[in-house]
């Protein structure tokens, strides 16, 4: 649904010299997933979807969207894709279904008022669609900008921040809408800094600085840079249960921390019922067992220093 091959942007300078703004990008995102592309302010994230969208062409390199191939056939896929930029522009002197009346003509939609009115309901702002755009608050105008670009019904909805400036409230409606219009078969290019938001929606991460550092589900993330970890709570902790435990199969470490075992191993499912007994047989209390779940700001903060320390030693 979304593919590119070298993917290269770099930006002309008059005077100094040229800024490369994206490196050698080569994606693929098939249909009906939700892909986070993560990355610092100023990595390229915002060019890579104005290359993907046809706002801008490619320096060099090939991409391919709705099977549409971008620098060919950019009318077209200007006409399939949903776009939500990070600052979404509004008439403002006109009302919200005014708003998305203009759209929704310009997209040739067949029932305007009622794709209009469907949008408008489904994302809280019915109440106001008579009222100017310029008098909405900041959250009321990106949930605007979102049914902007939902109201041709595409395919490949492109989202930068779409819950920036949301009250918690509206925040959870549109996560929840993303969600919904996942099962809907929609592929979704989602561009976020809100990295709870990545790990919850995205199937895919992609971390990006000019050049794709790591791409993987959240989960083999976790994996790859963490392995995995059970923590077993006990009421009381006796030193000796440690070597029965090191010496089974796929035991990767254990450490104890107060009253705790974190364990590390490659099978969690194969070796907790293992090691649940040996403890229960060795007189031990377990109060409960959980997995250490690191988080989706913890790989990425982690993932940006090991890509700079390899830059810097390059």
């Amino acid at each position: 649904m979304i593919e590119s091959k070298g993917l290269t942007k770099i930006f002309e300078i008059k005077k100094g010299a040229d800024i490369l703004a994206v490196q050698d990008l080569t994606l693929s995102v098939p249909e009906g997933e939700v892909f986070g592309f993560l990355g610092p302010n100023g990595a390229g994230k915002t060019t890579t979807v104005r290359m993907l969208t046809s706002l801008i062409g490619p320096t060099s390199g090939s991409a391919w969207v709705n099977r549409f191939q971008v620098g060919v056939d950019d009318q077209e896929i200007r006409r399939s894709v949903g776009v939500l930029t990070e600052s979404p522009g509004l008439y403002e002197r006109l009302s919200a279904r005014k708003n998305l009346t203009i759209y929704a003509n310009l997209y040739d939609v067949g029932d305007v008022d009622g794709q209009v009115g469907k949008y408008l309901h489904m994302l809280g702002l019915w109440s106001r669609r008579d009222d100017p755009a310029g008098s909405f608050s900041k959250g009321m105008r990106q949930k605007l900008a979102i049914a902007r670009a939902l109201l041709h019904e595409p395919k490949v909805l492109f989202l930068d921040e779409p819950t920036s400036g949301l009250d918690p409230e509206a925040a959870r409606l549109v996560r929840a809408f993303i969600e919904q219009l996942r099962g809907q078969g929609r592929t979704i290019f989602l561009c976020t800094h809100n990295l709870n938001e990545a790990d919850r929606l995205c199937d895919r991460i992609g971390i990006f600085k000019s050049h794709l550092i790591e791409i993987d589900t959240p989960e083999n993330l976790r994996k790859k840079l963490y392995g995995r970890k059970v923590v077993f709570h006990l009421r009381e902790l006796n030193p000796a249960w440690l070597d029965p435990i090191r010496a089974l199969p796929g035991i990767q470490d254990i450490e104890c921390v107060g009253q705790k075992l974190v364990v590390a191993m490659d099978d969690p499912e194969r070796m907790n019922p293992e090691i649940i007994r040996l403890l229960v047989d060795s007189g031990a209390d377990i109060l409960f067992v959980g997995e250490l779940r690191h988080s989706l700001e913890e790989i990425y903060i982690q993932t940006m220093q090991e890509n700079q320390e390899a830059e810097a030693g390059a």
